[in-house]
């Protein structure tokens, strides 16, 4: 058996030995603000990671995410405010308090039991009951089709949300009209905000039926770049030029991706 707490120690030695006085120089002059786009760019590289569902992929892009938690716990410990050891028992203590029907008792029998429960745990704890708003606590980082879907999600715990699915395909209708219209109108900012209320609605359809929009988004957005990469390879082997071609002869090689993809 692994013996994971040597691993882990051996990871947060080299992270001492980067950032102490004979260390790395592009190390020890990070800080919290420097070191958010590699953070948030080992995280999309995780996810693609997690797409590609190669094991190798997923664990070396877990050792890069891990390795960022470990540097701003460094970077803390040296301000004198926690270490990585404050990190992994704050953890610990909050998983095992969220989680009271394994470690200490009930007996939920659903997914979504455990959710209700989660979310009332957490109203509880210190800095929740503070809040003003039901839609605080959300980041406003984070990304947008994200945040959109959580904001609607905590909106309609509190009722404020149609009854009936039908009743957000009419209002997606009227959305989809009033961009129309401003599209019509040429006004650039028209445009955009009725662009972003057609999204929100969508994002709403998406809540209802407990689709991750953003998660859907990203996987058109594969879907797509295989298909395309499809239609350049039919072109490469036939020497057409891409750039050439008609738009009804990229769209046969785009339906021919469709099939021979998904067959795959």
């Amino acid at each position: 058996m692994k013996d994971t707490g040597a691993a882990f120690k051996k990871l947060t030695d080299i992270m001492d030995s980067l950032m102490s006085d004979d260390g790395c120089p592009w190390d020890k002059v990070q800080t919290r603000e420097s070191l958010k786009p590699y953070l948030l760019e080992e995280t999309y590289e995780t996810l693609e990671a997690l797409d590609s569902n190669e094991a190798h992929a997923i664990k070396d892009e877990l050792g890069d995410l891990l390795f960022q938690i470990i540097f701003h716990a460094k970077i803390s410990s040296q301000k004198k405010e926690f270490d990585i050891q404050d990190v992994v028992e704050n953890i610990s203590e909050k998983m095992v308090r969220r989680h009271p029907h394994v470690f200490d008792q009930g007996n939920l029998t659903t997914p979504d039991q455990v959710v209700v429960q989660w979310e009332e745990i957490k109203k509880k704890e210190k800095g929740q009951e503070n809040r003003k708003s039901a839609l605080d606590g959300i980041p406003k980082s984070s990304p947008a089709l994200k945040r959109a879907q959580q904001l609607q999600k905590k909106a309609s715990k509190k009722g404020f949300d149609w009854e009936r699915i039908e009743d957000i395909f009419e209002k997606l209708e009227e959305e989809v009209g009033e961009f129309k219209s401003a599209v019509l109108s040429k006004s650039p900012s028209s445009m955009e905000d009725e662009f972003g209320d057609l999204l929100f609605v969508m994002v709403n359809i998406a809540q209802r039926l407990k689709i991750d929009s953003e998660e859907a988004l990203r996987s058109s957005n594969n879907k797509f770049i295989r298909r395309f990469q499809y239609i350049e390879k039919q072109f490469s082997e036939s020497g057409e030029k891409f750039e050439e071609a008609s738009l009804d002869r990229m769209n046969h090689f785009w339906e021919e991706a469709k099939q021979v993809l998904e067959k795959k």
